[in-house]
């Protein structure tokens, strides 16, 4: 039996369009392949698109925090690039929670329309680690750290 081996897209209802494309370009890196109307596909370039964005108008209703989607994972290369992803946040005034689950260092933020986003480092190799054990610890991004290198 095939299974799927990989997320194909996010596709993520927004009130501002063009908010939320210089919200993913700036923050994530990502870049207009297309746009139809009131949507637009954003790719890293191997995909017609990893996201889409659906504009809905400014009175759309946000997201619940019940059942729906929690949020959309995006994984970096390495230590630096999550340390850069952090720094952009900041600098646009996002909340940004950090967490060191021992398999990986994630920032947890919302875009502008408070769908919920992680950007992660996978640390499993470098902490020689394979399971989560349900850790949740604090850690600090700016700061250079070796073992997730």
């Amino acid at each position: 039996m095939s299974h799927a081996t990989e997320l194909g897209h996010v596709h993520l209802k927004v009130r501002d369009v063009d908010r939320a494309v210089e919200f993913y370009r700036d923050v994530l890196g990502l870049d207009v392949n297309e746009r139809v109307g009131n949507y637009v596909f954003l790719s890293w370039g191997d995909k017609h698109h990893d996201v889409a964005l659906q504009g809905l108008g400014p009175d759309a209703p946000g997201p619940g925090r019940g059942v729906g989607l929690y949020h959309a994972a995006f994984e970096v290369e390495d230590a630096q690039a999550l340390r850069e992803t952090d720094r952009r946040l900041r600098e646009r005034g996002v909340e940004v929670a950090s967490v060191d689950h021992g398999i990986s260092e994630a920032l947890y933020f919302d875009d502008p329309d408070g769908n919920g986003l992680e950007v992660y480092l996978d640390t499993r190799e470098a902490n020689d680690r394979s399971e989560w054990r349900g850790e949740n610890e604090p850690f600090d991004p700016s700061v250079e750290r070796s073992d997730a290198e």
